[in-house]
């Protein structure tokens, strides 16, 4: 989104006020005018267009999930638990892009556990997911999927959904993962993988995410 330099003639009392309105919400006094003023004049705003996602991401998975707001608007926070033994706590962290392209931002998964053997499950299962996403991605026509997976750590980036429903994409690709997870950890032998692959077969083709 284009941006220029203007100059504004402000009262010291206003400027006072913005800039600690902006230390308390984590962004610059430029941006926070921009804010106000975009709001204001029915404007939108890469913030008000993160915080619509957002809203709708906790409207829709609050019930099954921690949800965090973080200080910045481009930053939103999951936390849930696997059936596993001790009950393991898995974060999952969506960015979003300020100025999106084909990708809507990345979504982070992380596992918080000193356990390799609970690593290495982690890991297992991300591997077969990946090679499942990239099998839907290929047929579909996409060559853009990226991710990577690191030790207990696993990122991709999220498309652009065509029809604007972001929001909603994000929160069915998340709710479906951590089904597929919780299945593979509640019993990593017998899992289930059709039932996951299918699961997300519906959600790709009607999102592309």
């Amino acid at each position: 989104m284009k941006k220029s330099v203007y100059s504004l003639v402000l009262m010291d009392s206003v400027v006072k006020a913005v800039d600690e309105q902006a230390y308390k919400i984590g962004t610059s006094r430029s941006n926070l005018i921009n804010q106000i003023l975009a709001e204001y004049l029915c404007c939108v705003t890469p913030e008000m267009r993160m915080r619509e996602i957002f809203d709708s991401v906790t409207e829709m998975i609050s019930d099954s999930f921690q949800v965090q707001r973080q200080g910045s608007a481009s930053l939103m926070t999951i936390k849930t638990s696997l059936a596993y033994k001790y009950r393991p706590a898995v974060n999952y962290k969506v960015e979003l892009q300020r100025e999106p392209d084909d990708f809507i931002g990345q979504l982070r998964v992380q596992i918080r556990t000193q356990s390799q053997p609970l690593i290495n499950l982690f890991n297992n299962f991300f591997i077969w997911r990946i090679e499942m996403e990239k099998r839907c991605f290929s047929e579909a026509g996409f060559d853009n999927y990226s991710c990577e997976l690191t030790s207990g750590n696993f990122t991709r980036k999220l498309l652009n959904s065509p029809d604007g429903k972001n929001g909603i994409a994000i929160s069915e690709y998340l709710m479906q993962l951590d089904r597929s997870m919780q299945l593979y950890f509640s019993s990593p032998a017998d899992f289930p993988e059709c039932i996951s692959e299918n699961e997300y077969r519906k959600i790709f083709d009607i999102y592309k995410i």
